[in-house]
């Protein structure tokens, strides 16, 4: 039987919170589990205002609508990235100017953006890749001085830190996941993270279809209507009840993250010792979230030589995205520079299996074999 990529799990009270949720009789969002799964953000991180969507992709396109994107501004993006990382503001009428990636890790590199930045400029979207925090300090002060707003795609990074503070609550927004594929899943959901006290009045109308029936259900107007643009963001109860019976088991979860990330640690070298590759490198100043486990190949027929030899152990070994700026949408957009590093991930990259009920002995033996 095929080792998988990654396999979702109930963990706890999933189902038994599902059914609650219909016994209640509102499933339709922006009921009891929503705003539990809402204040448990609030409360274990002290983020101002969390509001669940249904994907990290609606999340990222509220911020885009916050930021107030026009036609023709500039958003800067890193090329190694998913594509709702672009499309999002894309979709307001932006320009996105790719960034390259780091020499040692996908994430973006700090030091090419402010080359990157001119009068057009408005939002700078960082992406903490594999739950790594890039260096917030040095960002949050290009934003300042350019006067730009920071968007973080922390799709990857619940639960990660950078210097001891929670990613997605240093930038003006952060944008969560709980795909499937995400330490904490539902299916589908994701969550925005307004930390900054100015968007959050607006954030709850955009985030009720344009209306501010959010504040009219707190009692503090007698009648809502239509007031914004805004979309169908919330989840349904279902969701957010499956959800909140993960974060109920946040830290079992992790530790058996970590677990697994160990065991890599510990035996990659031996269990691929025919194979020449780099392992992930962590910044002192990051404590990431075990989200993922890759290699860095030295070459694409190498990378394609390792998946091989893990499919022929029914061991599905993956690689990841490719680069934006040569995507098939962006061709002619881009302006022709040259962006090395990203190119070099979307070739050598190789993500390995990794989720809760995971069987290291058995990955052990058939990768040993």
């Amino acid at each position: 039987m095929l080792i998988p990529f990654n396999k979702p799990y109930i963990i706890g009270k999933e189902l038994d919170y599902i059914k609650d949720a219909v016994s209640r009789g509102k499933i339709s969002g922006n009921g009891y589990y929503t705003q539990k799964c809402q204040e448990y953000f609030h409360t274990s991180y002290r983020f101002k205002k969390c509001l669940l969507t249904t994907s990290c992709t609606d999340a990222l396109e509220m911020a885009a609508i916050l930021c107030d994107i026009q036609q023709g501004d500039e958003v800067i993006v890193p090329s190694f990235t998913f594509v709702s990382t672009a499309n999002a503001f894309v979709l307001r009428g932006a320009k996105i100017v790719f960034a390259d990636s780091r020499t040692h890790h996908p994430g973006t590199d700090e030091d090419k953006i402010e080359g990157l930045i001119t009068t057009r400029t408005k939002v700078i979207v960082v992406v903490h890749y594999a739950g790594i925090a890039s260096d917030m300090d040095k960002i949050m002060q290009i934003a300042e001085k350019y006067n730009l707003f920071v968007v973080e795609d922390a799709a990857q990074a619940i639960d990660s830190t950078y210097k001891g503070n929670p990613l997605g609550g240093i930038g003006h927004f952060g944008c969560f996941s709980f795909h499937e594929t995400k330490n904490i899943q539902c299916g589908e959901g994701g969550m925005l993270i307004i930390n900054d006290e100015r968007f959050i009045k607006r954030a709850e109308i955009i985030w009720e279809k344009g209306t501010n029936r959010a504040e009219f259900f707190r009692g503090e107007v007698n009648k809502y209507g239509w007031v914004d643009i805004g979309s169908s963001f919330l989840p349904s109860e279902i969701t957010a009840a499956f959800l909140y019976a993960q974060l109920e088991n946040m830290d079992k979860i992790q530790k058996r993250r970590k677990k697994i990330v160990e065991f890599y640690e510990r035996n990659i070298r031996t269990l691929f010792h025919d194979f020449s590759f780099e392992t992930p490198v962590i910044p002192s100043y990051a404590v990431n979230n075990w989200h993922m486990y890759y290699q860095v190949c030295n070459c694409g027929e190498e990378r394609d030589r390792l998946i091989s030899y893990c499919r022929e152990r029914e061991v599905h070994a993956v690689f990841h995205y490719q680069s934006l700026h040569r995507s098939p949408y962006f061709s002619g957009k881009h302006d022709g520079r040259e962006l090395p590093e990203s190119d070099r991930y979307s070739e050598c990259l190789v993500r390995l299996p990794l989720y809760y009920e995971l069987d290291t002995d058995e990955l052990y033996r058939r990768l040993a074999d």
